[in-house]
């Protein structure tokens, strides 16, 4: 009788441990397949594979999940890894968050511009894609990669000109430390202000200069004086 208890007993304290340890591990083992579960899905973006995009987004799967690192959403995704047929599945999703933000403060058409992406950045302004928010844009960036055809597209549609980032260095400054001529030229022509200053308080001269892009650098010089005379 007292071994039928003690084996009884042992039992029901192994079952005890059983859950205990079930309960105490449960959250890991769901984070492990969670993580699993979304890595799979960023890979999917990453390669193309539309069938486990579709798959996903059909479980209402979150179309504007983010991998963890850069905070680069789906759409993102696609954009930098020319995923072509993720990018038009995505684009057109009803609950697509075009201007989402990944950590750096990126969206799709900011990081569009700057891998120099024309007809990606057209199909996301006329998916309803924001041109303008605060600190860096799109324009800053067409700027600084020097793509002239995006940065008349993006003044077409109403991109701010002398939009500033968040130490107040504006377009104009980034292609003139670049050396884009013919950036700074339509950029000026289209209204660029040459005489605001960021907050080291330098200018689009001034970038010029310490870039030691001599032609830009003389080309505004020429402009200032001229304002300076008018101004007399």
């Amino acid at each position: 009788m007292c071994q039928f208890q003690l084996t009884s007993q042992l039992r029901q304290c192994s079952r005890l441990t059983i859950w205990f340890v079930l309960f105490l591990f449960s959250p890991v083992i769901w984070a492990q397949s969670s993580s699993s579960g979304t890595d799979k899905i960023i890979r999917a973006a990453r390669f193309d594979d539309l069938r486990t995009i579709k798959q996903f987004a059909e479980q209402d799967g979150d179309v504007n999940l983010a991998e963890r690192d850069r905070g680069e959403t789906l759409l993102m995704i696609s954009v930098r890894e020319q995923s072509q047929k993720v990018f038009d599945y995505l684009l057109m999703h009803p609950k697509i968050q075009l201007d989402q933000r990944a950590k750096n403060g990126d969206t799709a058409i900011m990081l569009a511009a700057y891998l120099e992406q024309k007809e990606t950045v057209q199909r996301l302004i006329e998916a309803g894609a924001q041109v303008n928010q605060a600190g860096w844009t799109a324009l800053h960036y067409a700027a600084v990669v020097g793509r002239l055809d995006i940065v008349e597209m993006l003044i077409a549609r109403f991109a701010y000109i002398d939009a500033e980032t968040p130490n107040k260095t504006t377009p104009l400054m980034l292609a003139a430390r670049r050396g884009e001529m013919n950036v700074v030229k339509f950029l000026i022509a289209e209204g660029a202000d040459i005489s605001l200053k960021n907050m080291l308080g330098w200018t689009a001269y001034d970038f010029a200069v310490e870039s030691e892009r001599r032609d830009i650098a003389s080309f505004l010089q020429e402009l200032m004086q001229e304002k300076a005379k008018e101004r007399k």
